[in-house]
């Protein structure tokens, strides 16, 4: 192994479960040094976590780092989006953070949409319309149903937000993650009056949004880090992950984790106002048109443990079809939705029942795939009125350049010819991991060297890896999951 070159950066990946850390080349990509720690989701009702968990997560990640964090001369957080952090005047957290897939918000979700003018008004004006995820909802949630909570909050901040400014004491954020709150406006790239308004929630509350390549500042003295490091204005995980693949516009991106996620980076802001497409900012000043589906590798491995399968058990032939939205539904938005299994015969085998699972959840991403790059592109085709992904778009050009399959799920085989085969696109799966700690190394060193982040992943050949050729699509599964599905749409939206 050659030396290293330096300087050293950091990049955080703070998710749902746990803080990772690498400490990374700044000039040929190597990782040097790596910790993890894990963190908790609060038991009961909701989604929540400790933030102060989250906290010594970090630290504990950067100790065994070693002598390589102390080297470091940048770091930068990726977070976990949309989760709501409440702190009091004191810095501390007035009760755990709401999660992103915390969908008691529901309710005000549907209500905060009516008020502002419906759907449409929210994509023009915020970009996205604000699901139960949304930050937006969750402070209406607390507002209604734990009022002294959210008068004793002196801040508001992101997951991301609260560990940047553990690091430097102060209170900042970037345009990726505060695109996620939904009451920052793409429109106009500042926090919008009227809907903060609305919710109560004071502008002297949030923090200030960094310019692109701007600093958050530098690390205070008695951390497992140098003081003075330069640290960077961090961001959200898929933005930070965009950056960690040194994404160009247009290429697309199917993310196969506990939740599922396909993304493009896009020069034209997203306006869907289906809601089924976040117009999310990205981390530099273009735009990362998004998609979440709730239920993917953990959905469908429950399917498995359900038939006593190992998850690569599968088997092909028969006509089940299985909508496995075991914890409602983010896309398709069906919050009240359960488990959907149809179509089952004498000689259905168990392996065909969890290859419906997998049909399903990958039918679920790609459809919603269609919509991104329909966002990103005015001149695409869109959906077949079959519902089947892909189904009638022209797959010239763009069409046929490969799905960059990441995420856990991505070094499945099931899941892999899944999304060949509903696809009928090339797939290439990336070697490197943890790309959200990735990108914000990458971000961390453009901060640093003044270069375009992206331009430095793609100098560490980030995306590298192995390439798999197009399969003709399976129109007739695709077909029949999506006339499954709306077949049973009054069924799934109910209670």
């Amino acid at each position: 192994m050659a030396a290293p070159e330096g300087p050293f950066v950091i990049g955080v990946d703070s998710s749902t479960q746990s803080a990772k850390a690498l400490v990374v080349d700044a000039a040929t990509g190597e990782v040097v040094a790596r910790g993890q720690a894990p963190h908790t989701v609060t038991p009961g009702p909701g989604h929540e976590s400790d933030p102060e968990e989250w906290w010594q997560a970090l630290t504990a990640a950067l100790e065994q780092c070693g002598p390589a964090a102390q080297q470091a001369s940048a770091i930068s957080v990726g977070g976990q989006q949309h989760g709501l952090v409440t702190l009091d005047a004191d810095g501390r957290p007035v009760r755990p953070a709401l999660l992103w897939n915390d969908v008691r918000s529901a309710p005000q979700s549907d209500r905060l949409i009516e008020r502002l003018g419906g759907p449409a008004a929210w994509a023009d004006r915020f970009g996205s319309v604000p699901a139960p995820a949304f930050t937006v909802t969750k402070w209406a949630w607390l507002c209604e149903n734990e009022p002294d909570s959210a008068a004793a909050t002196s801040a508001v901040r992101l997951p991301h937000d609260y560990l940047t400014g553990r690091l430097t004491g102060e209170g900042t954020t970037d345009r990726g993650d505060a695109s996620g709150t939904g009451w920052w406006a793409s429109s106009t790239g500042a926090y919008d009056e009227e809907i903060l308004e609305l919710i109560g929630l004071s502008p002297k509350l949030l923090p200030r949004v960094l310019a692109p390549g701007e600093a958050a500042g530098t690390v205070r003295p008695d951390l497992p880090l140098p003081a003075g490091a330069l640290v960077a204005s961090g961001t959200g995980d898929n933005m930070a992950a965009a950056l960690g693949l040194g994404l160009r516009p247009g290429q697309p991106v199917l993310s196969l984790g506990t939740s599922g996620t396909v993304y493009a980076v896009s020069t034209r802001r997203p306006t869907d106002p289906t809601g089924t497409v976040a117009g999310f900012a990205d981390a530099r000043g273009d735009w990362l048109p998004l998609a979440c589906t709730l239920n993917c590798t953990l959905a469908v491995d429950r399917v498995a443990a359900l038939l006593s399968l190992d998850r690569e058990a599968v088997e092909g032939g028969g006509e089940a079809v299985l909508l496995p939205f075991l914890d409602g539904e983010r896309t398709p938005n069906l919050p009240y939705a359960s488990g959907l299994l149809s179509g089952l015969r004498h000689d259905t085998t168990p392996g065909q029942v969890l290859q419906a699972a997998y049909d399903g959840a990958v039918f679920a991403l790609l459809r919603a795939l269609d919509q991104v790059l329909d966002e990103r592109d005015t001149g695409a085709q869109g959906a077949h009125p079959s519902g089947a992904p892909g189904a009638g778009r022209d797959t010239g050009g763009e069409g046929d350049a490969p799905l960059l399959l990441i995420g856990g799920g991505a070094k499945g085989t099931a899941w892999r010819e899944t999304v060949r085969r509903l696809s009928g696109r090339p797939v290439q799966v990336p070697r490197a991991e943890e790309l959200v700690a990735l990108g914000a190394a990458a971000q961390a060193a453009g901060l640093l060297l003044e270069e375009d982040p992206t331009a430095v992943a793609r100098r560490w050949g980030t995306a590298q890896g192995p390439s798999y050729e197009a399969v003709p699509r399976d129109e007739a599964t695709s077909t029949r999951v999506a006339e499954t599905l709306a077949g049973a749409d009054t069924l799934l939206r109910q209670r």
